[in-house]
């Protein structure tokens, strides 16, 4: 994970170097804080890894801290799981411009069929959500997790990427209102 998150912004670097030398806006504070969060998450979720692996580096002797360690590593991988959704929302329009310079002409048929998929995947995020007891681990009232081997492991995984895209889709519809008072906001 940390090896894509440092091959991201390798490619993003313009938006890396940008960050002292532009002008903060709503949106650009958003998507900086997001940033910042999921690199906090990704941190906890290292440093608890390790302090928590007894193969790997079992060389370290680290034995006490393990109840915390478990705590910090379960909240950094499922607030960094929100984060990294919302922060995938904040670019989907730049995903969507790009997807439709690479369709011959457009479809009002196609477009509205694939909101309506969208749509539904997104409701059934939100099903997943509760089904899963997911706020309850983002807010530590669960404290261990549990998979559950009767289960399918592709049901498992696509309720997650159901809930993935009702984050995501939720970062979209975040940055496009807050893009909407901007040019309101910015004079003519």
């Amino acid at each position: 994970m940390f090896a894509l998150f440092v091959l991201h912004h390798i490619l993003n670097r313009k938006w890396c170097q940008g960050i002292f030398r532009v002008r903060y806006t709503p949106y650009r504070i958003l998507q900086t804080v997001l940033v910042l969060l999921i690199l906090l998450s990704m941190c906890g979720s290292m440093i608890s890894g390790i302090l928590l692996s007894r193969t790997v580096f079992s060389f370290l002797g680290t034995r006490s801290g393990q109840t915390t360690a478990r705590t910090v590593h379960m909240l950094s991988a499922y607030w960094g799981f929100v984060f990294m959704s919302l922060h995938l929302g904040l670019h989907w329009g730049g995903i969507m411009g790009l997807a439709r310079k690479l369709t011959k002409k457009p479809s009002k048929y196609r477009k509205w069929t694939l909101r309506g998929m969208a749509a539904l995947v997104v409701a059934y995020g939100a099903y997943a959500f509760v089904k899963r007891d997911f706020g309850e681990f983002l807010l530590l009232r669960i404290h261990f997790v549990f998979f559950n081997f009767d289960e399918p492991l592709t049901l498992f995984l696509l309720d997650y990427v159901a809930i993935f895209s009702f984050f995501a889709v939720l970062g979209y519809y975040v940055s496009k209102i807050m893009r909407q008072q901007q040019s309101k906001s910015t004079p003519q």
